[in-house]
């Protein structure tokens, strides 16, 4: 068995929880990072952004993915896992990481520069979004044309691990999001069981 990305739903005005990744050994093969990461295709030198980090679940494997001459923002709209995310960075040597406070939903609410990424990845955090359009044109902001980002979430409310069902965004809505706001599809991916993988250009 192997750990699971899991995210807890606990959506309040100006107080989301966007995404707490937890390392719970379960039944079944979920999003592992050291696998998915494999799929996102990252190089030596890009700068990418993990919007809803958590508690850093994926930090490490796009740390590596990047190398030392590459960043990692870790993107996080609660103040007491930014810091967490921080410590954790700082214990495991990921010099790389910055970790920052931002709002998805809020125009300029991420505190990333125009056309800065090369990356970005939003796993297990669209479901939790509420003004995804608002949310998508704010993360596309800061990538830059021809720019990828890598979109995993749910395919399923799955025995209470998931969200609940009527919170489940099916992959055909994800794509017509993204596709609504700037991107197009290149690819899917095998991003584990239960989960589907997207992976959009800004165009």
């Amino acid at each position: 068995m192997e750990p699971a990305a899991l995210h807890i739903y606990n959506k309040s005005p100006k107080s989301s929880v966007y995404n707490i990744r937890m390392n719970t050994i379960i039944g079944g093969r979920f999003v592992v990072p050291e696998v998915v990461s494999s799929h996102f295709l990252l190089n030596e030198g890009d700068v990418v952004a993990d919007f809803g980090a958590g508690s850093g679940y994926f930090l490490r494997a796009l740390s590596e993915a990047v190398g030392p001459t590459g960043k990692v923002y870790a993107c996080e709209i609660q103040k007491m896992l930014v810091e967490k995310v921080g410590e954790l960075a700082r214990m495991q040597g990921l010099n790389n990481v910055h970790p920052i406070w931002c709002d998805l939903e809020e125009k300029n609410g991420i505190k990333i520069q125009d056309d800065e990424l090369d990356a970005a990845v939003l796993i297990n955090t669209l479901f939790l979004i509420e003004n995804k359009a608002a949310s998508i044109t704010e993360m596309a902001r800061t990538l830059r044309v021809g720019g990828k980002f890598l979109v995993i979430d749910w395919t399923e409310s799955f025995g209470g691990l998931g969200p609940v069902a009527n919170h489940v965004i099916d992959k055909e809505t994800a794509t017509a999001l993204f596709e609504e706001n700037g991107f197009i599809l290149d690819r899917e991916f095998p991003s584990g069981d239960h989960h589907y993988g997207l992976a959009f250009r800004k165009i």
